[in-house]
């Protein structure tokens, strides 16, 4: 996840959030994993919000007096039962500096986007996939997530097996 010094002058993450066709900007503060009141900005505008850890990927948000229920599936956050695209803006990555459809030459990793265990793996070293392929399904929360290739290509490496626990951000698969 990316930081960067916000306007108000704290280290912050900015996720862009896309509701009902619109992309919104929110800037957590860096430490915002801690849990606990943190203030935060959405275009701009400050709200304190309230948040606690449930579990691994699951985040009870206090908002204004209404309670919210977040998961984290994939590239997509689940509050209260509706899905929200979401991406995470981070200055030092190239891709983000490229542009959208960059980063497809050379290998490129799939990853865990949340603690689980892996319960099917779809494709073997040597396998030609294509972009949005299903490559790994791992299980957390109890929800299957299937991971999906980043592009069209070869697969280079498979790092998982069936029954192995992953982590966040773990690499699963590389396509080449």
């Amino acid at each position: 996840m990316g930081c960067c010094r916000s306007a108000g002058g704290f280290e912050a993450l900015t996720v862009w959030l896309e509701l009902e066709g619109e992309k919104r900007r929110v800037e957590l503060p860096a430490e915002v994993g801690k849990g606990g009141v943190i203030e935060c900005r959405v275009d701009g505008r400050s709200i304190s919000v309230d948040g606690r850890f449930l579990q691994a990927g699951v985040l009870s948000l206090l908002v204004d007096g209404r309670q919210y229920r977040c998961v984290l599936d994939g590239d997509v956050v689940v509050i209260d039962g509706r899905r929200f695209g979401f991406q995470v803006e981070d200055p030092r990555s190239l891709q983000g500096r490229r542009g959208a459809g960059a980063g497809t030459d050379g290998p490129r990793p799939v990853k865990s986007p949340m603690p689980g265990r892996v319960v099917r793996v779809l494709i073997e070293v040597g396998q030609e996939v294509e972009v949005g392929q299903a490559v790994v399904v791992i299980e957390a929360m109890k929800m299957q997530n299937e991971l999906k290739s980043p592009k069209a290509g070869r697969v280079m490496k498979v790092a998982v097996d069936v029954g192995d626990a992953v982590g966040a951000g773990d690499v699963l698969v590389v396509v080449e």
